[in-house]
């Protein structure tokens, strides 16, 4: 039986994004960003970025249409990200989604933006249930053991600020343009580790918790007193504080990686694998530690391309497709939700779906 050609959309922050999949087979993914629009604002204006998404996501769709080559009436059914996000951008999906399902009479189905990362190592690496995955981004990190599409554990996550947000509040800090991730990952390569002190939150505590607000904090009051001292930053400042910064997201992010690993090797999987996805993911630094944790303890390790690890409508489309093939799917009732767990079960986070920053 031939596989399902999905549509997914995806709008719940600042990327507008429509892809084209087949099984494992993405045959278009559209992704257009807003950067430019929010530029001068130092972040995402949530009620800029919703009128972005109004205007872009039917030339997005048209787009991925015909990088596919397929026509719209040839679509089994629509996935779209239905939250948790920025929730003008979701509600923009989501009536984008309902109004297509409505006129082609296919199904449609809303999929979970953070499921949709969740999932990407199966659509890229064929992973087989239970993986760990570690979702690490602008608005989102937590440790997540990945057992089905709609089965998730969470074993830890951010008690405030995300990494990613953590980044991009650095190079702000330290005059760096954005996204803060790539501009605070090339200063750090010509910087020195070390150089100044800053704290590794949470690692004297027990669990998979993690904090980076004290952090960011911390580097501040780093930046203060050297310009108090020296009536300004130097190029070399600069650089060693990006890379005591980068260290110490690092190194919390690997011991708590280690505490995860630990856990869910308890399960015994039969094929473990350790997964990071999100725009952190990118930052080789952070990938390389992560990467040896996992060849210590003998687990795969799995990392999307980066194309497919920051928002995209590709992963939303697979997701669909997990869904799908297990009946689910959605009525014209499918509303835009700003908040949606993974794991149900678990205490909510502080801070859990907060969008806005861009790892």
């Amino acid at each position: 039986m031939t596989d399902p050609l999905i549509l997914g959309l995806e709008s719940s922050c600042d990327d507008t994004a429509a892809a084209v999949l087949r099984g494992h087979d993405v045959l278009s993914s559209v992704v257009e960003g807003q950067n430019n629009l929010h530029a001068s604002f130092g972040g995402v204006v949530p009620e800029i970025a919703a009128r972005a998404h109004a205007e872009r996501l039917d030339i997005c769709i048209e787009r991925a249409l015909a990088q596919a080559d397929v026509t719209l009436t040839q679509i089994d059914a629509i996935a779209v990200t239905s939250g948790p996000g920025l929730i003008g951008g979701v509600l923009s999906g989501v009536m984008m989604g309902k109004g297509l399902a409505t006129g082609l009479g296919k199904p449609l189905i809303g999929v979970n933006h953070l499921a949709g990362h969740a999932l990407t190592p199966r659509l890229t690496d064929g992973l087989a249930y239970p993986y760990l995955m570690l979702l690490v981004s602008g608005g989102h990190c937590q440790f997540l053991i990945v057992r089905g599409p709609e089965d998730f554990t969470r074993l830890g996550g951010t008690i405030d600020d995300a990494p990613g947000e953590a980044f991009d509040k650095t190079a702000r800090l330290l005059g760096l343009p954005q996204p803060g991730g790539p501009s605070v990952e090339e200063q750090a390569k010509h910087g020195i580790e070390r150089a100044y002190r800053l704290p590794r939150p949470l690692l004297d505590r027990p669990g998979c918790d993690m904090s980076f607000s004290g952090l960011k904090t911390a580097l501040m009051r780093q930046r203060d007193g050297i310009i108090t001292e020296n009536g300004g930053l130097t190029r070399q400042n600069r650089a060693d504080l990006c890379a005591e910064f980068q260290a110490a997201v690092r190194d919390v992010l690997a011991e708590k990686t280690r505490r995860a690993v630990a856990l869910y090797l308890e399960e015994e999987p039969a094929e473990p694998a350790f997964a990071v996805a999100g725009g952190v993911a990118a930052n080789m630094a952070i990938r390389a530690a992560l990467q040896k944790i996992c060849e210590t303890a003998k687990v795969t390790f799995t990392a999307p391309p980066l194309r497919l690890c920051t928002d995209n409508a590709a992963m939303i489309a697979y997701a669909g497709s997990e869904l799908l093939a297990k009946g689910i799917t959605h009525d014209m009732t499918l509303s835009a939700r700003p908040r949606w767990p993974l794991d149900r079960k678990a205490s909510p986070l502080v801070g859990h779906g907060k969008k806005g920053a861009k790892a």
